[in-house]
């Protein structure tokens, strides 16, 4: 199978792939951050980089030979936690070169399947314009079923469809829930919430405090709990455990913190012994379904940014368990 992956992030799609038993012979990867680049050639060196996706045009690649185009478009525009510019905002209308390069393909290989994926909290209107532009309604599914987080996202594929009296729909049924709870994957203590809340592109860098232990610091972190943050109290037993790879000190201004909080609730914050922090890299791995070390090479901040951002595994698994081969 040949492949582009628009918007390629951490190469989750690869992943799947390789999980599910799929071969892959060329894998296209259009991603800019160089970080995420990185960690894409460590896993899978034979990637091939193509650059900015506005410059589709200028790539060099068989067009008639693609097999799977991926794209997870940016999502700050549509997102309840963003500004609500809708899908003709500056990054969210890149979905559009996604159906322009889709089309593109389409001329040369009607049968091309695609897998797009963004946020649940999404406009109906949206919802609605990037549908018709597809040409199919997508299914929508929620990563607590198979992780220990809460994040609800819309599926447009043409991997497995269905007619309706009006519309082609995306048919990949829910999958099973495996009943992972948030305290199954922290690496030592007690939770408070069941699952935790959406794992956001920010998560690992917004913290201002240079000093956690300061009771200005703690005291105000400790007041974001009512705004729906998720704090572990843990146990004293297993601080070594934690405190690995917290990145919890990383520097933020506090009126963005105060924002993120305020306004999303979706920071996920650890208590130990009095102290607070944010998930460290194991545990954000886990929410998405990865490999406890799969972000070694990156630094929590990093690993944050792209896990944040990117799709949990187990879900891009579980509709590619539906091509047909």
């Amino acid at each position: 199978m040949n492949v582009v992956s628009l918007f390629n992030g951490m190469n989750t799609g690869r992943q799947a792939l390789e999980n599910v038993g799929i071969k892959v012979n060329k894998y296209y990867s259009s991603e800019i951050k160089p970080y995420a680049i990185e960690l894409t050639q460590h896993h899978f060196p034979d990637t091939i980089q193509v650059g900015d996706v506005t410059k589709w045009k200028e790539w060099d690649i068989d067009w008639k030979s693609i097999d799977l185009v991926l794209s997870g478009s940016p999502c700050q525009d549509l997102s309840a936690a963003g500004k609500r510019a809708g899908i003709n905002g500056s990054k969210s209308s890149l979905f559009f070169v996604f159906v322009e390069i889709l089309e593109h393909i389409k001329s040369l290989n009607p049968k091309i399947l695609f897998l797009q994926e963004n946020v649940g909290s999404a406009s109906k209107l949206d919802v609605g314009i990037m549908s018709r532009a597809l040409g199919v309604y997508p299914c929508r599914i929620n990563s607590k079923l198979v992780t220990a987080q809460l994040r609800d996202r819309y599926y447009w594929s043409n991997i497995k469809t269905k007619e309706t009296m009006f519309d082609i729909v995306t048919d990949i049924p829910q999958p099973k829930d495996l009943g992972i709870m948030f305290k199954d994957i922290i690496t030592g203590g007690i939770v408070e919430r069941v699952k935790a809340n959406t794992l956001m592109e920010k998560t690992e860098n917004c913290i201002a405090y240079k000093d956690l232990n300061s009771d200005k610091a703690q005291k105000y972190l400790k007041s974001r709990e009512k705004y729906g943050l998720n704090i572990i109290y843990v146990d004293a037993d297993k601080h070594t455990c934690l405190n690995t790879g917290s990145g919890a000190t990383e520097k933020a201004s506090q009126r963005y913190l105060k924002h993120r909080n305020e306004t999303t609730g979706m920071i996920t914050l650890i208590q130990e012994n009095e102290i607070v922090r944010t998930v460290n890299k194991i545990e954000m791995c886990r929410l998405q379904g990865f490999p406890d070390d799969y972000c070694d090479i990156l630094t929590t901040a990093k690993a944050g940014s792209l896990l944040g951002d990117g799709w949990t595994l187990p879900i891009i698994e579980h509709i590619f368990k539906y091509i047909k081969q």
